[in-house]
């Protein structure tokens, strides 16, 4: 059981969750991937480093120093997908009353295509909605046209180009999206 959520369930059961459909029309052209969610530990450091040294290039990928202050501030929420002792993808995420922003969305490679990333987010913005927040904002580059589509197929937009952004060489894109109001249960 996860002590900041409160349950740990596989992929399948939030595909299952989120589409209504055990088997989604995506899910044909790629594999599904067992994880389970569980909130960050400490102990995790060192594997959500390497995972983010992995998914992103020298000098855009965070340095061990930058990504702790991002994990210990007050108002960071990273929530860990898990496949057995290894981690999936990740996702961090900080609030700042009824904005947040999404810092970084990790999705080991080998994961990818499998839903890993969809469910990280899904239920990130779930548990934001539940905190208040209406507007989600992040950053990505303009030429990581992967994580642009992603992001545009989950209901983000672009808001305006960051010239320079990412190494003082490549623009990026702010992209929002507006949250859905927290249903009371």
């Amino acid at each position: 059981m996860c002590p900041k959520y409160g349950w740990c369930r596989p992929l399948c059961f939030f595909v299952l969750l989120l589409t209504g459909d055990a088997r989604p029309r995506w899910a044909a052209s790629c594999r599904t991937t067992e994880v389970s969610l569980r909130a960050y530990q400490p102990d995790d450091f060192d594997a959500l480093y390497k995972l983010d040294q992995s998914c992103f290039p020298r000098g855009i990928a965070y340095s061990k120093t930058t990504l702790r202050y991002f994990l210990t501030l007050a108002s960071a929420e990273c929530l860990l997908a898990a496949d057995q002792d290894a981690i999936a993808g990740f996702i961090l995420s900080e609030v700042d009353g009824a904005l947040a922003h999404i810092i970084t969305l990790d999705v080991a490679e080998a994961h990818r295509r499998s839903g890993v990333g969809t469910t990280l987010l899904n239920t990130a913005e779930n548990s934001l909605a539940t905190k208040g927040v209406r507007t989600v904002f992040l950053e990505t580059a303009v030429n990581n046209h992967a994580a642009v589509n992603f992001w545009l197929r989950h209901g983000y937009i672009k808001e305006g180009i960051l010239k320079r952004y990412y190494l003082n060489q490549i623009d990026g894109y702010e992209m929002k999206k507006t949250l859905p109001s927290a249903q009371k249960q």
